[in-house]
């Protein structure tokens, strides 16, 4: 019997990346960490020994707990923090099962730019329209959740950039950009592993339209009017971003089982 507070790989799978879901913590001891030093999409570092620091950075959110195995570690601290009116479970089999699971994404600890264990700074150019939301939105749900993002004028991107520590991305001859056909957005799915197919399905609408490709996807045109019309809402770009983020949640819901569903009318005659 499984336990009450015990969750499997395949049901993780279909958490990652959607709003509201648990925080995944990897709390793998430093000696099995740089054993296979990759993570789950969306998870965080953190000290198997510091309850109490994890306590306080979860902030009354639930969590899911992934040590090697599964066993005493993931366990022990899933029941403190349940014991302390957290909601909270453990991977079964850790993140050895996870590795084993088909086709799961793991990101290379090493691709995050900066220090890992601490959250990401991201600069591009202000006014965003489709890739310069696609991406935050991806960060944040698949890599850093804790990510930040600055928009600045185009000539300030570089100068930001090393006054603040921060990455630049979607800019012309960046490493975190454009690539031959491919965009901004497909560069990050590479560079974090992040190939799947539910996010290749999205990747090429995202491409189609930030490309002025919409052959290549349908869903193109629809994606540019949106993002457009987002962009003429605000002024503020950090307020357009997190009205945007929905958006690609809707999409990403769409890509991953939602893209076989139609819709005509009137409705009987197609039930």
């Amino acid at each position: 019997m499984a336990a009450p507070n015990e969750i499997a790989p395949a049901q993780l799978t279909r958490l990652i990346g959607i709003p509201g879901a648990s925080c995944i913590v990897d709390i793998r001891t430093p000696e099995d960490f740089a054993e296979d030093p990759y993570l789950i999409p969306g998870s965080f570092r953190h000290d198997p020994k510091d309850p109490e620091g994890l306590i306080q950075r979860l902030a009354g959110s639930p969590s899911i707990l992934a040590c090697q195995k599964g066993k005493k570690l993931s366990q022990g601290m899933a029941s403190w923090l349940r014991s302390e009116g957290l909601v909270a479970e453990y991977l079964k089999g850790g993140t050895e099962a996870w590795k084993a699971l088909p086709a799961a994404p793991r990101v290379p600890y090493g691709a995050l730019p900066g220090n890992p264990d601490a959250p990401s700074l991201w600069v591009t150019r202000h006014r965003p329209k489709i890739d310069r939301i696609a991406c935050p939105w991806l960060i944040r749900r698949f890599v850093d959740p804790e990510a930040r993002f600055l928009f600045v004028a185009p000539a300030e991107v570089v100068l930001v950039a090393e006054r603040f520590g921060a990455t630049p991305f979607d800019t012309e001859g960046g490493f975190w950009s454009h690539r031959g056909e491919n965009c901004s957005f497909d560069t990050m799915l590479d560079e974090f592993g992040l190939h799947t197919e539910a996010l290749d399905r999205l990747a090429l609408v995202v491409r189609a339209a930030d490309t002025k490709q919409h052959q290549l996807a349908p869903e193109a045109a629809g994606l540019l009017a949106l993002s457009v019309g987002l962009s003429r809402q605000f002024r503020d770009d950090h307020q357009q971003l997190a009205a945007g983020l929905p958006l690609y949640d809707a999409l990403y819901r769409w890509a991953r089982d939602g893209q076989g569903e139609s819709h005509n009318w009137p409705s009987e005659k197609h039930q």
